[in-house]
């Protein structure tokens, strides 16, 4: 029999350290269990109702309403502008845009700003606790050579830089351009296909790929619908018509339905994709839009579209599922924006945001896992267009367009029809004020952004009769 070369004081000390190895893994592992992983998945224009479950008839979306079914539906959520990028700093950031020069701009278009590598972000910050990061679709938060994805916190990108993308020729720009800008990193790349297909292929690879490495992970997946050129999955000839890349002439319902439900579909597969690798329970999913609806959206209860403060221009859909920590089938009247999803998604990975950079934001999980009486909460917006001014203060609401004021109580006037300033005078007073007191916190406007930058002057809804500058 062979004798061990080992006393017994060194096997007790290799099995205590065996022990602590084991120990160690086991926490690592819980630890590892304890990040959820993230899909986050946005929209572009899609309207507060332009989901079956919040309500749209022309058809239906049930991928998505099996999210709401599975979790929660929000039914007072805004974006934090009318428009994309001024949303997107928000959203990455969990501060109000407006503290951004880039912010200013309502959308970035071929200004020389971006968002600055150093400032710290949802993704940066994920990192710091062990998370993948991977955007796919739209960024257009700056152009390279200074700004981009992989310089601010996403390990990998796939998509667009600029504010729109052609579905099949994958060319981008507003009105004065026309050029590729479909990127695998910080490289363009030729690749054939419908473009919410595409983005659909790859986040199922990007899920496949984490779940097999264990790695928690955020999928920021921004889809670049129902965004115009109206084109959806069959219109290739459609995308070869057009001659300008805002696509003015284009688009019906039709259309619009098949963008939608194109959507839906590639949702259902990143679902399914999550099922596939076994993760379901272990992930956290977002929905929503970057801003209100545009011209085939549906935002009823509400009246305004896209680049307008009024209330169709600022809701949005919402909705979030978290099996075994999200109660299924439920709602919340809690007032909610953009820049909220970066503090509760820190929150629920167990990450901290950067003291230096205060969040605007607030942590959502007490409502969305706890199902906590809404709070009342103060939110602001300002959009250049017509001088708009707007904020919300409970249930009322300061708007300003141009000289024009009004006041409104949502709860009872959902359109923002009965003007109460002259009834209420002493609640619009304090709101006016409030308004001005928070301005004052925020970077000035620039007399250097263009007044109508989308050319939509004879598209905003005047249903006020307000005077245009």
């Amino acid at each position: 029999m062979a004798h061990s070369s080992l006393s017994r004081r060194e096997l007790l000390a290799a099995a205590a350290t065996a022990q602590l190895v084991l120990t160690s893994c086991g926490q690592a592992k819980r630890e590892a269990a304890a990040k959820p992983n993230i899909v986050y998945i946005m929209a572009d224009d899609l309207g507060y109702a332009d989901l079956s479950c919040y309500g749209r008839r022309e058809y239906r979306t049930p991928n998505l309403d099996s999210i709401a079914a599975g979790g929660v539906r929000f039914l007072q959520a805004y974006a934090n502008s009318s428009v994309c990028s001024a949303t997107r700093t928000a959203l990455i950031t969990g501060r109000y845009q407006y503290r951004l020069r880039m912010g200013l701009e309502e959308p970035l278009l071929d200004k020389p700003y971006g968002l600055p590598p150093t400032h710290p972000t949802l993704p940066s910050l994920l990192k710091e606790v062990g998370y993948g990061t991977t955007l796919l679709g739209k960024w257009h938060l700056g152009r390279l050579p200074d700004f981009g994805p992989l310089q601010s916190g996403y390990d990998h990108f796939w998509g667009f830089r600029g504010g729109v993308l052609d579905y099949f020729t994958h060319k981008g720009g507003i009105a004065t351009t026309n050029s590729d800008d479909l990127w695998d990193g910080d490289a363009k790349v030729q690749e054939a296909g419908y473009l919410t297909d595409l983005l659909g292929d790859r986040a199922v690879k990007v899920i496949g790929d984490y779940a097999k490495a264990r790695q928690p992970f955020l999928l920021s997946l921004h889809f670049n619908a129902p965004h115009w050129p109206w084109e959806g999955p069959t219109d290739e000839a459609e995308s070869q018509r057009i001659t300008r890349p805002d696509d003015y002439d284009g688009g019906s319902m039709k259309t619009y339905a098949a963008m939608v439900t194109r959507l839906d579909l590639q949702v259902g597969r990143v679902l399914k994709a999550l099922a596939d690798n076994r993760i379901v329970d272990d992930t956290i999913v977002v929905f929503t839009s970057d801003n209100g609806g545009e011209r085939f959206s549906d935002t009823w209860p509400f009246t305004g579209k896209k680049q307008e403060l009024l209330e169709g221009g600022l809701r949005i859909p919402a909705l979030v599922r978290w099996p075994g920590h999200i109660r299924a089938g439920n709602t919340t009247d809690q007032v909610s924006v953009s820049m909220d999803w970066m503090p509760t998604l820190l929150a629920a990975a167990g990450a901290q945001a950067d003291p230096g950079y205060p969040l605007d934001g607030m942590n959502l999980l007490p409502q969305i896992k706890e199902g906590s009486t809404p709070v009342s909460r103060r939110l602001y917006w300002r959009y250049h267009f017509n001088q708009q001014r707007a904020m919300r203060d409970g249930d009322m609401k300061y708007l300003k367009i141009a000289e024009n004021e009004f006041l409104f109580n949502l709860v009872d006037d959902p359109l923002e029809r009965a003007n109460l300033k002259l009834r209420q005078p002493d609640v619009f007073k304090r709101m006016v004020q409030a308004y001005a007191a928070w301005n004052t916190t925020m970077l000035p406007d620039t007399d250097d952004i263009s007044s109508d930058p989308l050319g939509y002057a004879d598209e905003i809804a005047d249903h006020f009769g307000v005077k245009r500058n």
